[in-house]
């Protein structure tokens, strides 16, 4: 269903110790260490869109019309510190490693793809700093084959059982498929990562809140092997907009609730560079859907786009960059592959905004 209005907080800088002493007037930005004064408001209408800049105090103020218990809602979800996620908290930046227990994923196919090896690797990116482990065995690439359950489940549940018995970190599955969601579950798992937001597998919704389990809701247009072909849309950054919050509506529809679901923009997924870098733009946008929300963009295609870099492991610093900006935009959740770079960048990074490395405890 297409909205009318969007509110995006902008302007973002580092909350104040204490807002009430030095007269801040801003408000807070979904629980993390970051504030706003200022929104931007996109009205829409079919296909015609206007932007403006709007204070926020104009933006609580404005009698919005039919469209007023609607934005006094999205205030309301931007600034709501976020629940625990399978015991995380998520007032800070949290580093998603990746495990790709995979022949063919984009940029480390093959390099972990025996369980062993795959758990090795999850356990050195746990030391590196990971508080998830995303373990897939199915690779979603542009232009990637399907992948049947019964191998994608003899790839992962070895890892996902040998993790379990070796490390407390959170683990995530990477799956499309209900049974493999199920199986994965069943077997120590804490976090349902689906990219097609459980809408390739009929069987997903159910299964998805039977285990109680979060779930990552991930846009994507199209399907792996031809989404990046020729996607199509009217404003990307509302449209996955949209497309989001309809997914997060049919989740609570089948009992999974608001407390239990992350968000994915999905970047590379059916969008050409200048999708992407819109998304980008806009990931604090994403926050008035109530829910933390993930940020997916290390090694990707786009950083090859903007800097020439066409090897995917050359491409560490502009993955770093991403996840800095996602942070800077209140992002809860940044899915990378260089666990170590990052956690190092976002430990600096959250050191200056503060002003002092009494924040990093």
């Amino acid at each position: 269903m297409q909205r009318a209005t969007y509110l995006k907080p902008i302007g973002l800088f580092p909350a104040p110790a204490d807002p009430i002493e030095e007269g801040f007037a801003g408000l807070p930005l979904a629980g993390q260490a970051l504030s706003f004064t200022t929104v931007e408001l996109a009205e829409r209408d079919g296909t015609h869109i206007t932007r403006r800049i709007v204070t926020l105090g104009d933006a609580i103020e404005r009698d919005w019309g039919r469209a007023t218990l609607l934005a006094a809602q999205d205030l309301e979800a931007i600034t709501a510190p976020r629940p625990r996620i399978a015991g995380l908290a998520l007032d800070r930046p949290r580093i998603m490693g990746i495990v790709n227990v995979t022949p063919d994923s984009f940029s480390d196919g093959g390099l972990h793809d025996q369980a062993e090896a795959a758990i090795n690797h999850a356990l050195q990116l746990a030391e590196e700093g990971a508080d998830i482990l995303d373990i897939g065995g199915e690779s979603t690439r542009p232009g990637a084959a399907y992948v049947p359950a019964e191998d994608e489940l003899a790839r992962v549940i070895p890892v996902i059982e040998g993790l379990r018995k070796r490390t407390d970190k959170l683990i995530s599955i990477d799956t499309r498929k209900a049974e493999v969601m199920r199986q994965a579950a069943a077997a120590g798992a804490d976090i349902l990562n689906d990219v097609s937001a459980l809408s390739h597998d009929p069987d997903a919704m159910r299964i998805a809140a039977a285990t109680g389990l979060p779930v990552i809701l991930m846009h994507a247009q199209g399907d792996p092997r031809t989404m990046n072909d020729n996607p199509q849309y009217d404003d990307v950054v509302l449209d996955v907009f949209d497309y989001l919050e309809g997914r997060i509506a049919a989740c609570e529809e089948v009992g999974i609730p608001r407390a239990r679901l992350i968000v994915d923009p999905g970047i590379g997924f059916g969008k050409h560079l200048h999708h992407n870098v819109a998304v980008m733009a806009s990931l604090s946008l994403y926050h008035a859907l109530g829910v933390p929300i993930l940020l997916g963009a290390s090694r990707k295609k786009l950083i090859d786009h903007i800097c020439d870099v066409p090897n995917p492991r050359d491409r560490v610093p502009g993955s770093i960059a991403a996840a800095l900006a996602g942070s800077a935009q209140g992002v809860q959740i940044v899915r990378v592959h260089d666990v170590a770079a990052t956690y190092q960048a976002l430990n600096v990074w959250r050191a200056s905004i503060a002003g002092t490395a009494e924040a990093l405890r």
